[in-house]
C-alpha cells in the first residue's frame, strides 16, 4: 500500500579527490561534508541539510562520531547520528534500514555519507607525512549493525584471515567446479574484467578510466605484480583511492513540499539482508553463497520481478570470484554488463564505501532512462554478509518492502572443522601467496574422509610453483598437523 511516506532517493554526489602532497589534502570528513553538500544541491533543495539523521558508513579513519561532524558542518547539529560496522554491505543495509524507517514516519529525510582516502594514505606513509586527522570522539546515536568474529580458531591457526588470502581460495575452488583448465581459467576471469574495465573507462567519476585489455589484466607485469594466485594485482579492490559520496532519501510528501523535480526521484522498491556463515570453515561449499541465492532471489520476488526483468545491475565487485558466484547463484548472464561503475577495481575500492557509489551511478543512469529497473547488491567479509536493492524511478506498487533471510540461511548445513590432521587428504581449494618477487606461501583448503574440512600451508618452492601451472583441487594431499606435502 502507497502512503505519503513511501521513501525516495532525491540527492545524489560522487567526488574524487587528486592530490599529489598529502599535506595538503582533505581528510575524509571534508569529503563527506562536501559530498552531502553536493547531494543537496542535486537534489536542488538545501532544505535536505535539515535531515533528521545522519549516517555514515565506517571507514579507515579515526573518527568515533563523523556523522555529528557531518551534522554540525551542514547546520544541523540536532541531527541524530548514526555509524555502521565495517563491511561492503553496510552501504546497502543502511539505506534498507532508512528507506523503512522514513516508511514508518520515524524520518522524514535521512542523509548517508561516506568516504576514504587511501591515496593520500599511502602517499603520506611514502613521504613520512603524519596526517593528523581529527579523532571526532563520541558515540554515534545509532549503530546499523554490530561487530562480529569471522574467523574460526582453525583458521586463525594457519593465520589464515586477509580477503587477498581467502577470496584467491574460493576462485580456485570454483574452478575446480566449472572445470576449466589454469590458463583457460586465467582467459575466462580476465576477459570478465577486462569488460568491467570498459564500463570504467566511460564513468566519469571512475578512478582508473583507461581500458585494460584481458592479456594487460592477466599478465604480470610492473604495474601488475602477482599478489595471490590466481590474482594480479589488476584483479584485486584497488583501496588506494580518495573517493567520497553522499545519498538522500525523504519521504515523497518531504519531496513534494520542498518542490524537489519528479525526474530526480529514484524509488527503492525492496531490500534484503543475510549473511552466510560467519566461518568459512563451516560452509558448506567454498565457491558458492546460499545468503546470495536466498536473498537476491527474494528481492527480486518482492519487487514482483525476475532477473529478466532488471535493465541494469550492479554486482559487487571485490574480486572476480564475488562476481561469478553472484551471477551463479542469481542467474545473471555473464556475457551482459554486471557493473554500472566498473567495479572495485577500476572505479575505484574505497573500501566499505563502494556501493554508495554504485547506487549514486544506478540512480544517475536510472534517470536518464526512465521506468528501467536497476539491481544492486552487496557484499562484506570474505563473500560473508551480503545486502541488495532494486531500484527505479517508477513508484512500486505496494510501497518500499524487505526481508531479512538469516533464518532461513542459519537453518542451512555447517560443516565440521578439524584443527589439524594426520594423513590423507583432498584438495578442495588453494591459493599461492606472493612476496616482493616470488612465491612464499601456500593456503589450501582441504576435506577429509568424514567430509572435515580442514587448513594446511607449504612454503615448498616447486609445489607452490606446479600450484601456478597444474590443477590441484581434488588431489590428494597428506597434511601432517597443518603442514600440507603432495
Amino acid at each position: 500500500m502507497m502512503s505519503d511516506n513511501t521513501p525516495v532517493l532525491v540527492g545524489i554526489a560522487q567526488l574524487e579527490q587528486r592530490i599529489d602532497d598529502p599535506a595538503t589534502a582533505k581528510e575524509p570528513v571534508e569529503l563527506m561534508i562536501d559530498a552531502v553538500k553536493q547531494a543537496a544541491q542535486d537534489a536542488g533543495s538545501s532544505e535536505l541539510l535539515k535531515a533528521t539523521s545522519v549516517r555514515v558508513i565506517r571507514g579507515i579513519w579515526p573518527y568515533q562520531n563523523p556523522a555529528k561532524a557531518v551534522a554540525e558542518a551542514i547546520g544541523n547539529p540536532g541531527a541524530q547520528t548514526g555509524i555502521t560496522p565495517y563491511g561492503g554491505n553496510f552501504v546497502q543495509t543502511t539505506l534498507n534500514q532508512s528507506a523503512l524507517d522514513i516508511q514508518s514516519g520515524e524520518h522524514d529525510v535521512i542523509i548517508i555519507t561516506g568516504a576514504e582516502c587511501g591515496n593520500t594514505q599511502a602517499k603520506a606513509a611514502r613521504a613520512g607525512v603524519n596526517l593528523s586527522w581529527q579523532p571526532l570522539p563520541g558515540t554515534p546515536d545509532v549503530s546499523m549493525g554490530e561487530e562480529v568474529e569471522m574467523r574460526h580458531e582453525a583458521e586463525k591457526r594457519v593465520r589464515l584471515g586477509k580477503p587477498i588470502q581467502l577470496y584467491p581460495i574460493f576462485e580456485t575452488a570454483l574452478r575446480h567446479d566449472m572445470g576449466l583448465g589454469v590458463q583457460e581459467h586465467l582467459e575466462h576471469i580476465s576477459r570478465l574484467w577486462a569488460g568491467f574495465s570498459e564500463v570504467a573507462s566511460h564513468n566519469p567519476h571512475a578512478w582508473i578510466r583507461d581500458a585494460k585489455s584481458a592479456e594487460d589484466i592477466r599478465t604480470p607485469s610492473a604495474v601488475n605484480r602477482p599478489v595471490s594466485f590466481p590474482y594480479p594485482k589488476f584483479m584485486n579492490s584497488n583501496n588506494n583511492v580518495d573517493q567520497g559520496a553522499a545519498l538522500i532519501l525523504c519521504s515523497e510528501a518531504k519531496a513534494r513540499s520542498l518542490g524537489i523535480a519528479r525526474e530526480k526521484w529514484i524509488y527503492p522498491w525492496a531490500g534484503t539482508d543475510a549473511h552466510d556463515h560467519y566461518f568459512v570453515s563451516n560452509r558448506d561449499t567454498l565457491c558458492g553463497s546460499p545468503a546470495i541465492r536466498l536473498a537476491g532471489n527474494r528481492v527480486l520476488e518482492l519487487a514482483g520481478m525476475t532477473v529478466a526483468d532488471i535493465d541494469r545491475v550492479d554486482v559487487y565487485s571485490c574480486f572476480p570470484v564475488a562476481v561469478q558466484v553472484a551471477a551463479r547463484e542469481l542467474g545473471l548472464d555473464m556475457n551482459k554488463p554486471l557493473t554500472v561503475t566498473g567495479g572495485l577495481t577500476w572505479a575505484g575500492g574505497p573500501l566499505n564505501n563502494y556501493v554508495m557509489h554504485s547506487i549514486a551511478t544506478m540512480a544517475e543512469l536510472l534517470r536518464g532512462a526512465p521506468g528501467e529497473k536497476g539491481l544492486i547488491t552487496a557484499n562484506g567479509g570474505y563473500l560473508t554478509k551480503h545486502a541488495f536493492g532494486v531500484y527505479s524511478t517508477e513508484p512500486p506498487s505496494q510501497g518500499f518492502q524487505h526481508n531479512d533471510l538469516q533464518a532461513d540461511v542459519d537453518a542451512l548445513y555447517k560443516r565440521d572443522v578439524a584443527f589439524e590432521h594426520e594423513g590423507e587428504a583432498t584438495v578442495e581449494g588453494y591459493t599461492v601467496m606472493y612476496g616482493q618477487a616470488a612465491p612464499e606461501q601456500a593456503f589450501i583448503a582441504a576435506r577429509l574422509a568424514d567430509d572435515r574440512r580442514v587448513w594446511a600451508t607449504t612454503d615448498d618452492v616447486d609445489v607452490m610453483q606446479a600450484m601456478t601451472e597444474e590443477e590441484f583441487c581434488g588431489r590428494s594431499v597428506n597434511i601432517s598437523g597443518n603442514l600440507a606435502s603432495f
